[in-house]
């Protein structure tokens, strides 16, 4: 009988836990209330366009999201009792092309959420619209603006600090986050509703294997990234072996500081690109416990009521 009683405590302890510590369902929101700005012709469906033949990632492979045209957020909530109030929307990477949406977006906002912060997910236009020119294109740069807005307005709803949203991009995402932040003062499309009166600067930025902030001569920023005293604290991983060279980011970092920005870069031996935050061999994934490091000196990873 006291075998009995004590397996029914644990049955009924079981089912009281269960759902507390059951992940929270990420919710998914249009960027735009209509159809989103510039968009003149229709894409095919949306597909994943990872062919048998490609490269894993760490042994697995991964989703290439091709025909984008209806830009959405996906938001990954941490667990209550982790949660600290701060938020990053992840830009994946792709060329501007397609998007590695699995790699460098959902995985990186599971990731985040374990750190207590909450991770959304930008799905933006790609690939580059025909006719608004190459280098580089505004519908992503439009996206994203939409996006920061958006997200500091359901700052209360959501349970977020308004000042500690932040921005993560990889590869042409890095540049997307660069592009986003260092032109937060233009907006680059016209004011539809009250949410585009909402500030579209992250209050910091993350950049992971950037790509397209140089030149193509590579002996200056490209133009678009307009670095001043305002940019915000900014960190940087990239690897010296990296096909997208490595001087993307050392030379956001002598900009960053020149213009006194707080800034960190790490630039590891070998690495590659494209990784993720999937682990290998290569010493360069271990960047997220860096940037968890990094995010705790300056203070995003404390409650607000502890700031």
């Amino acid at each position: 009988m006291k075998r009995y009683l004590l397996g029914m405590t644990v049955l009924l302890a079981a089912c009281v836990a269960g759902p507390a510590r059951a992940a929270e369902k990420p919710l998914t929101l249009p960027v735009w209330p209509t159809k989103p700005p510039n968009e003149t012709a229709a894409l095919p469906p949306e597909t994943d366009l990872t062919k048998p033949e490609e490269n894993l990632i760490a042994g697995k492979r991964i989703i290439r999201l091709g025909n984008v045209s209806q830009p959405t957020l996906t938001v990954y909530r941490p667990a209550k009792e982790k949660d600290t109030g701060a938020a990053v929307v992840i830009a994946p990477g792709g060329g501007y092309h397609i998007l590695a949406l699995d790699l460098e977006g959902d995985e990186v906002a599971q990731w985040l959420n374990t750190i207590g912060v909450t991770g959304i997910v930008l799905k933006y236009r790609v690939p580059r619209r025909p006719g608004q020119g190459d280098e580089p294109p505004v519908a992503p740069l439009q996206d994203a603006q939409r996006s920061i807005s958006l997200v500091r307005s359901k700052a209360k709803e959501w349970g977020i600090d308004p000042n500690r949203i932040g921005m993560l991009g990889f590869s042409a995402g890095g540049h997307l986050t660069a592009h986003t932040t260092t032109n937060s003062d233009r907006r680059s499309y016209e004011a539809i509703d009250e949410v585009d009166k909402v500030s579209s600067r992250p209050d910091f930025m993350v950049l992971i294997y950037p790509a397209y902030l140089t030149t193509k001569a590579a002996d200056a920023l490209a133009p678009e990234i307009r670095v001043t005293k305002d940019t915000p604290p900014t960190f940087m991983i990239h690897a010296s072996d990296d096909p997208i060279s490595p001087e993307n980011s050392a030379m956001l970092y002598l900009a960053l500081k020149r213009a006194k920005v707080p800034a960190e870069l790490h630039i590891y031996t070998s690495g590659g690109h494209g990784y993720g935050l999937r682990r290998t061999e290569q010493p360069v994934t271990s960047w997220p416990q860096r940037l968890e490091e990094w995010l705790g000196r300056q203070g995003i990873l404390k409650p607000a009521a502890a700031k």
